[in-house]
C-alpha cells in the first residue's frame, strides 16, 4: 500500500461512515468506484487505514470533515449585534450568543467569526474553529463571493448595474461587483441584489452612496454557496456536510 496507509489508523470505510458520507457498505462502494482521495490520492481497496486527525479526505472532490472537535456554524446576525466575540463598551455581540450555548463553547474554545458585518448590517456570518478555512474565506485572493440584499432610497437607472460592475472610485480605491440584480422596485426606494468578493469596511454601503443611493437596510443572504435560508435572526446552525465541502472548494482545501 502507498504512504497513505496507517497501520495503526481506522479503515476508511469506517472514518467515511462516522463522517456522515454514507453507510459503511455505501462507503465501501464509493471507495471500490474511485471516488475518494487521501492526500491527493484515489484509493481503491477496502483495507486502506487513515488517521482521521491528519488524513485529508474528498470524496467526489469535495473535502469531507473528520475531526470530531472542528464546529462549522452559521448565524442570521440581528440588526444592532456587533461581530466581536466580546465587548469593552458591553455592547451586544456575537458572544453574548453564544455565551448560552454550553454544548458550542465546550468544543469550540477557539470559535471565531469568518469576518465581520457592522452593526446595522444583518445576515449570514460563519464561525468556526478551523484556522485554515476561517483565514481563506476572509483572505481576498480566493474571491469567495458574497451576496447581499440591499433596501435602497432612490429610483433606479437603467445603466446602474453597469456601472457596479464596471468600479465605483473611492476614498481607498475603485470597488466593483461581481453581479447585480433588481429585485424590486416602489416609488423612492427598490430591492437590489449584489455579489461581490471585496470585503472592505462598509463596501457595500459606501459603493451604493457614492451612485445615489443610501442603504436603508441591508443584509448578507449568502457566503460562497452557504445560504442563510429562512433561519431565524440570532440563531446558529451548524452547516451541513455539503456546505463545509462547498467552503472548502471554494479555497482549494
Amino acid at each position: 500500500m502507498s504512504n497513505t496507509h496507517d497501520p495503526d489508523g481506522v479503515r476508511l470505510q469506517k472514518v467515511l461512515a462516522r463522517a456522515g458520507v454514507a453507510s459503511r457498505r455505501a462507503a465501501e462502494d464509493l471507495i471500490a468506484q474511485g471516488r475518494v482521495q487521501v492526500d491527493g490520492e484515489t484509493v481503491r481497496e477496502q483495507g486502506r487505514r487513515i488517521d482521521p486527525d491528519t488524513a485529508v479526505v474528498h470524496v467526489d472532490g469535495a473535502r469531507v470533515t473528520l475531526r470530531d472537535d472542528q464546529v462549522y456554524l452559521a448565524l442570521n446576525k440581528p440588526f444592532g449585534l456587533h461581530s466581536t466575540m466580546s465587548d469593552d463598551m458591553g455592547r451586544p455581540c456575537i458572544g453574548d450568543l453564544l455565551a448560552d450555548r454550553v454544548e458550542i463553547m465546550n468544543t469550540a474554545q477557539r470559535l471565531f467569526h469568518v469576518g465581520r458585518l457592522d452593526a446595522e448590517t444583518e445576515g449570514l456570518l460563519l464561525l468556526t474553529n478551523d484556522g485554515e478555512l476561517g483565514h481563506r474565506l476572509m483572505h481576498p485572493s480566493y474571491e469567495v463571493p458574497k451576496t447581499y440584499l440591499a433596501e435602497i432610497e432612490g429610483k433606479i437607472a437603467r445603466d446602474l448595474g453597469r456601472r457596479l460592475r464596471d468600479g465605483i472610485e473611492l476614498e481607498d480605491g475603485i470597488a466593483r461587483v461581481d453581479a447585480f440584480k433588481l429585485v424590486d422596485a416602489v416609488p423612492g426606494r427598490a430591492t437590489v441584489q449584489l455579489v461581490l468578493h471585496e470585503g472592505r469596511k462598509h463596501i457595500v454601503r459606501r459603493m451604493l452612496s457614492e451612485v445615489g443611493h443610501p442603504v436603508l437596510r441591508l443584509v448578507r443572504t449568502h457566503v460562497g454557496s452557504v445560504a442563510l435560508g429562512n433561519q431565524r435572526p440570532g440563531k446558529l446552525r451548524p452547516l451541513d456536510r455539503v456546505e463545509v465541502g462547498s467552503l472548502y472548494k471554494a479555497v482549494g482545501l
